[in-house]
C-alpha cells in the first residue's frame, strides 16, 4: 500500500511530470505503471491514488501536452499568419515530446480538455477565414494529423537508441533503398538520403504548415 509519506509528496501533476519524461525517454510502450513508479521513487499503489489505471494516465499525459500550447495569437494578424502560428506552436510542442504525438490524436477530447483552447482559436481564425463550422472542423482534423504525422513520421524517431544506434538505423534503412532494383526503383534510389534522414528539421516543419496553410488559403479563395 502506498505510504502517507508518499501521498503528500505526489500530486497528479507530480505524476503526469514523471510520465511525460518517462514517455520522452523510453517511448508510451516503456510507460508502465511498474515503471514509472520506480521512475518517481514511489510504490505502484501510490499512483493509483491519481489515475486508476494506465489508461487514465495516458489521457492526463494528452492533457498536459494540449496545456502546453501556446493559444495566443494577435489578433490584428491576417488569419494565415494566424494559422501559421497557431500550427507551430503545437509543433514546438510534439517535437519536445515525439513519443506521446500520437496522444494528441487517439486521445478523447473530453479526456483532455485543455484541447478545447487550441480548438476554439483554430476555429475561430478559420471563421474568421470564411469558413463554415463543419468546414472548420475538417481542417482542424486534417491540421492536427498533419502536425502529428509530421513528427511521428520524422525518419530518425526511435527511442532508447544511442546516437551511435541511431545513425546505424539509419544507415540500414538508407541502404535498404539503394541496394532496390535499379530499372524498377530509380527515382527511389536517388532520394534514398533524404528519404531516411532528415538535413535541416526546421526547414522540413517549415515546410510542412506553409503547405497546409497554403492549402487552407487556396480554399479560402475558391468560397
Amino acid at each position: 500500500m502506498a505510504t502517507g509519506e508518499e501521498r503528500a509528496r505526489l500530486s497528479r501533476e507530480t505524476v503526469v511530470d514523471g510520465a511525460l519524461a518517462l514517455t520522452d525517454t523510453e517511448g508510451l510502450d516503456g510507460l508502465t505503471i511498474r515503471r514509472l513508479a520506480q521512475h518517481l521513487g514511489v510504490t505502484p499503489m501510490a499512483l493509483y491514488w491519481h489515475f486508476k489505471n494506465k489508461e487514465e494516465l495516458l489521457d492526463g499525459l494528452a492533457d498536459r501536452l494540449w496545456s502546453l500550447v501556446d493559444t495566443a495569437v494577435d489578433p490584428s494578424a491576417p488569419w494565415p499568419s494566424r494559422l501559421r502560428t497557431l500550427m507551430n506552436s503545437m509543433v514546438d510542442v510534439l517535437r519536445a515530446h515525439p513519443y506521446a504525438a500520437s496522444l494528441m490524436v487517439t486521445t478523447q477530447p473530453e479526456a483532455a480538455q485543455h484541447c478545447f483552447d487550441i480548438m476554439e482559436a483554430a476555429l475561430k481564425v478559420l471563421a474568421d477565414a470564411g469558413f463554415t463550422p463543419a468546414e472548420g472542423s475538417m481542417l482542424c482534423r486534417h491540421g492536427l494529423r498533419t502536425v502529428t504525422s509530421m513528427v511521428i513520421g520524422d525518419p530518425g524517431l526511435k527511442p532508447q537508441q544511442t546516437e551511435e544506434e541511431a545513425a546505424e538505423h539509419l544507415r540500414r534503412k538508407r541502404l535498404s533503398m539503394e541496394t532496390l532494383s535499379p530499372s524498377r526503383y530509380p527515382c527511389v534510389i536517388a532520394a534514398a538520403g533524404p528519404l531516411t534522414k532528415i538535413d535541416d528539421p526546421e526547414a522540413e516543419f517549415t515546410f510542412g504548415v506553409d503547405l497546409f496553410v497554403a492549402g487552407v488559403e487556396a480554399l479560402a479563395a475558391r468560397r
